[in-house]
């Protein structure tokens, strides 16, 4: 059930090209019911029946919920919000130039 997802995330990743990383590694892979991006081993992005959210910092998730670009991320339906997450709208999707900027956001988040 997982696998789609995976290889759903590596499309996105491939299609907006690479990502600052530094001295970060990044990895894709399976996790519960979808996939994954960890940097250092730390998820900082996830795709799953629930959608593709991000971690980021206070200001830029707060900001993004504020605009309406994003949504309160739970893993599961009647799951907890998860605090540091934030589940990406539709259009950001589309938009591979701020998705790309969100995600070395996050990567750096993450890893720092």
């Amino acid at each position: 059930m997982a696998e789609p997802y995976l290889t759903q995330l590596q499309q996105i990743l491939s299609k907006i090209g690479p990502l600052i990383t530094g001295n970060v590694t990044l990895e894709a892979k399976h996790f519960f019911s979808g996939a994954a991006l960890y940097a250092n081993g730390k998820i900082c992005a996830s795709l799953s029946p629930a959608g593709f959210a991000l971690k980021l910092p206070d200001d830029a998730r707060l900001k993004l919920l504020a605009e309406g670009k994003g949504t309160a991320f739970r893993f599961f339906p009647s799951g907890p919000v998860k605090k540091e997450y934030v589940a990406l709208s539709d259009a950001i999707l589309e938009d591979k130039q701020f998705l790309k900027e969100l995600l070395d956001l996050s990567t750096i988040y993450v890893a720092g």
